[in-house]
């Protein structure tokens, strides 16, 4: 009996373990990887289209397999846009930047700093005749600032309204400048409001001295010059974006679109297509057409010509919460954004995947599985002594193929589906049971043998 009981038993196990086993075939979506460099980790930058793909929002249904069919141990990297603890507000001394006339690309001056890199003085390469200088522009001093430059926050003269375009150029010994893009801050009268944008996003390097130069206007006196900058471990991974995604106009001046999945959202680009268009905006979001709506942002939407050149601002920066379904608000007294919903796109944080290789290539990525549970682990535990060196030197995956999606889902909690998988191993083990308590019955009933 007893031997008869322990069969039954290994039975049920090993049809448990079998069931257990997660294949790629559980899953709707497999990519070869291709491998290069130093093992036996690798690190794969997963591409947007891997985010669209998975039924789980936060990547849960994401894995990857070697030819065997056998899953690896992985870890996945998703960084926040912001770690507010590692942020350093700074105010910086500003030194003016005098030219001939407004139309001089880079001012000519002399710039001064002591042995320990504060600028003392800045003076025009030649001399000019009273009257004849024209204000061009600013360097800041940032010498005292060792960490990544993230933000620079200017404010200016309020007789000066208006939009205020810029070069921003940055240097370690005021010699050579790299160019760092283009700034853009403004004051307007709009509607009997007032509306300011003082913040300009840096590209998060490190730099000595700022350069900002005004392009075809004289600069604004500037009043305040801050930097915000970051400790290298609150860098994020960069963000990724979507391709234009069409909306619906729900009435006047409201739009709504519905995003592939639920994502983290953390900045979005309204298309502006006609020019000369001003419109202040509200937007809110939601995970689902059952929830009520709530606020992400605000802000000011425009593009307008100024100089025979388009001023445009059309980005809003959202909290990085998960959302399915937006809605923006549009205050039309600007004149509003027409009566076809602008097309939209969307930007997410850059997602890392590091496997641990373990048998024989090729290996495959696999997603789209609303019912399995998460399976990475920590990056720290994945990788031991794991060092920022260490890290850098890790081999890298690229996808070897395209991640074809059949039709959007909309990224689901494992728990809110039906587990079919945890269904079945239930009815194994039930019928085990079953026939354990059938086998026992049977020996119980059977009259004792005689002597």
């Amino acid at each position: 009996m007893i031997g008869k009981l322990s069969l039954a038993v290994l039975g049920v196990c090993t049809a448990l373990s079998a069931w257990g086993q997660e294949t790629p075939a559980d899953f709707s979506v497999q990519v070869p990887l291709a491998v290069s460099g130093n093992g036996p980790w690798y690190r794969l930058e997963l591409p947007l289209s891997v985010q669209l793909a998975a039924r789980q929002a936060d990547l849960s249904d994401v894995r990857v397999f070697n030819a065997a069919g056998e899953p690896q141990a992985y870890a996945l990297s998703r960084q926040p846009a912001e770690r507010t603890e590692n942020r350093h507000v700074t105010d910086v001394k500003w030194f003016p930047l005098y030219a001939v006339d407004a139309r001089e690309s880079v001012p000519g001056v002399t710039l001064k700093a002591t042995a320990e890199g504060t600028l003392v003085e800045v003076k025009p390469s030649s001399a000019a005749k009273p009257g004849q200088q024209v204000l061009r522009g600013w360097v800041l001093d940032a010498s005292a600032i060792k960490a990544p430059l993230q933000q620079l926050t200017l404010d200016w003269s309020h007789e000066q309204e208006g939009f205020q375009r810029f070069s921003i150029e940055a240097s370690d010994d005021l010699q050579h400048w790299d160019a760092w893009g283009d700034g853009q801050v403004a004051r307007l009268s709009f509607a009997d409001e007032r509306v300011e944008q003082h913040d300009v996003s840096l590209p998060g390097r490190a730099a000595r001295y700022l350069r900002l130069v005004w392009q075809g206007q004289a600069a604004p006196l500037l009043t305040s010059a801050k930097l915000v900058s970051a400790s290298s471990s609150s860098q994020p991974l960069p963000l990724v974006w979507s391709q234009p995604l069409a909306g619906m106009r729900l009435e006047a001046g409201e739009y709504s679109w519905q995003l592939p999945v639920g994502l983290n959202v953390e900045r979005l680009r309204i298309e502006l297509k006609q020019p000369n268009s001003l419109a202040p905006v509200t937007l809110a979001g939601r995970r689902d057409s059952h929830q009520a709506w709530q606020p992400l942002s605000n802000g000011l939407l425009y593009r307008l010509t100024q100089n025979g050149q388009d001023v445009v601002q059309d980005e809003l920066r959202l909290p990085g919460q998960v959302v399915n379904q937006l809605k923006l608000q549009v205050d039309e007294r600007g004149g509003g954004l027409g009566v076809e919903a602008p097309a939209l796109r969307f930007a997410v944080r850059a997602t890392q995947l590091v496997f641990l290789a373990r048998g024989e290539p090729p290996f495959t990525l696999a997603l789209g599985n609303g019912s399995v549970k998460a399976a990475n682990l920590p990056l720290s535990t994945l990788i031991p002594d794991g060092g920022a060196e260490r890290l850098k030197a890790l081999g890298q995956a690229t996808l070897a193929g395209e991640v074809a999606v059949a039709s959007p889902v909309v990224a689901v909690s494992p728990a809110a589906g039906t587990d079919w998988k945890k269904l079945g191993l239930w009815a194994v083990l039930l019928l085990g049971v079953a026939a354990l308590g059938a086998m026992a019955f049977s020996l119980l009933r059977k009259p004792p043998a005689v002597r």
